[in-house]
């Protein structure tokens, strides 16, 4: 597997105010970070850029931008950290590729020891009956 890093110069930040809990400094500090990568202006593969738009995420708008809101730390770096790691984890898992399923048969002894089983409850139902003489 192939990964595929995600370029520093197509990335855009926006300083902002964080929401929640915080006291005073959540109130004076613009320290979340909003993340904002254009898929159709980036450097990635086209079957990757596709991946990305044809993914119903919130997090990706109709103009194929990517809006990554981080805000778990007081520090605007590790906000900034916080938000280039999770893109990139995006971008990773839409390069891991579902390993094709193969169909299987039932093997010839399982199924014929399904059908007894299933013959051998019938029976069992079958006695539950009105006794008549």
């Amino acid at each position: 597997m192939k990964s595929y890093a995600v370029r520093d110069d197509e990335v855009e930040f926006s300083a902002i105010r964080a929401q929640g809990a915080g006291g005073q400094n959540v109130n004076k500090v613009s320290s979340a970070v909003h993340l904002r990568f254009d898929i159709c202006a980036s450097s990635l593969p086209d079957f990757i850029k596709a991946r990305l738009l044809a993914l119903n995420d919130s997090r990706i708008s109709k103009d194929g931008v990517v809006v990554i809101k981080a805000q778990q730390s007081r520090s605007q770096e590790q906000n900034r950290l916080d938000a280039l790691a999770r893109l990139q984890a995006l971008v990773d898992g839409i390069t891991e590729t579902a390993k094709a399923r193969r169909a299987t048969k039932p093997t010839w002894g399982s199924q014929k020891r399904r059908l007894e089983k299933k013959t051998q409850r019938g029976s069992i139902k079958a006695m539950r009956g009105k006794v008549t003489d």
